[in-house]
C-alpha cells in the first residue's frame, strides 16, 4: 500500500512504508540472551588480561599500546558501521576492542597521569551521563533494541566505551579499598549484578537502566575472574598468565560467535525474515 505515500517503498517482511529518504536498517545489536551475557563477561575478561599482556609484550609503553588498539578499534568500528544489521562477528570484536582500549584509557590515567581512582571514576561517570542525556534528548529512547540509525549507534558505542572505562576505574577503586583479593571481588559483583536482577524481575525496576547497570558491572567482575586466572599464586591467582588466559577466553567467545553466527539464536525476529547482507 505503499503508492499512497509518495516518495516511500515497503520495508522487506512488512507492509509498513519507509522514507526512501531515509536508509532502512535493522537492529545493529544482538537479543539480551543469556549468550550476551556470557560473551560480554568474557570480553571483559580478555580486555583486563589482553591488556596487561600487550603492555609487557610489545615493548611500547602504556602510551604507544593505547594509541595502536584505539586505531585497529576504529577500524573495526568503521566495519561495523558500514553493515545494515547485527553481525556476531564484527559486532564482538568491537566489543572485546572496546573493552581493551577502555582498561588502557583508565590505566594511562592512573599510571601515567597519576589520576587518583576517585577522580577517573565521577569522571566516567559524569561523561557517561552526558552521553546518556544526549542521547534520550536527541532519540527519546535509551533502548539497545532500537539502534537502528547512524547516530542512535553512535551513542551507543560511545555509551559502551564509556561503561568500560567506568567499571575498570570502579573495579580497581573497590579492589584497592576494600582489599577482598580477586576471588571475593568477583563474588561481590555477581551478586551486584544479581541484586539488579531481582530489582528488575521482583520489582520493576526500569529494563532499560537495569541493563545499563549491568553492562557496567560485568566489567569488574569479569576483570577479577581475569586476573584470578592470570595473576602468580603469591599474589591470590591461579598463575595461568595472560597469555594462557587471553587465548582460552578468545577460543570460547570465537566459539559462542561461530554458533551465533549459524543459529542466529540472537537475532530479533524483523532481523530474521532479511537476507544476510552486509
Amino acid at each position: 500500500m505503499t503508492a499512497d505515500i509518495p516518495g516511500a517503498v515497503e520495508a522487506p517482511g512488512t507492509s509498513r512504508p519507509v522514507p526512501t529518504g531515509r536508509r532502512l536498517r535493522w537492529n545493529k545489536v544482538p537479543e539480551v540472551t543469556a549468550y550476551f551475557w556470557v560473551i560480554k563477561v568474557l570480553c571483559t575478561t580478555v580486555g583486563e588480561t589482553a591488556a596487561d599482556l600487550l603492555n609487557e609484550k610489545l615493548g611500547l609503553g602504556l602510551t604507544g599500546v593505547s594509541l595502536l588498539m584505539s586505531v585497529v578499534l576504529v577500524a573495526v568500528l568503521v566495519a561495523q558501521f558500514r553493515t545494515r544489521a547485527y553481525r556476531p562477528g564484527i559486532y564482538w570484536l568491537a566489543v572485546a576492542l572496546i573493552s581493551i582500549v577502555g582498561t588502557l584509557i583508565s590505566d594511562n590515567l592512573t599510571d601515567n597521569l597519576g589520576v587518583p581512582l576517585e577522580t577517573s571514576t565521577i569522571a566516567f561517570a559524569v561523561v557517561l551521563a552526558v552521553v546518556f542525556i544526549a542521547w534520550y534528548r536527541s532519540e527519546r529512547t535509551l533502548s539497545i533494541h532500537h539502534v537502528d540509525t547512524t547516530r542512535r549507534e553512535s551513542f551507543y558505542w560511545l555509551a559502551v566505551l564509556f561503561t568500560f572505562a567506568l567499571g575498570t576505574a570502579a573495579g580497581d577503586l573497590v579492589a584497592e579499598r576494600m582489599d577482598l583479593g580477586y576471588w571475593l571481588s568477583a563474588g561481590l559483583f555477581a551478586l551486584a549484578i544479581a541484586a539488579v536482577a531481582v530489582a528488575h524481575f521482583a520489582l520493576g525496576l526500569d529494563a532499560v537502566w537495569s541493563f545499563w547497570i549491568a553492562y557496567i558491572l560485568t566489567r569488574p567482575l569479569g576483570a577479577s575472574i581475569g586476573d584470578y586466572l592470570s595473576q602468580p599464586t603469591a599474589d591470590g591467582g591461579l598463575g595461568l598468565g595472560t597469555v594462557i588466559t587471553s587465548v582460552l577466553f578468545l577460543a570460547v567467545i570465537l566459539g559462542l560467535v561461530v554458533f551465533l553466527t549459524v543459529t542466529r539464536r540472537d537475532v530479533s525476529d524483523p532481523e530474521r525474515l532479511t537476507p544476510q547482507a552486509s
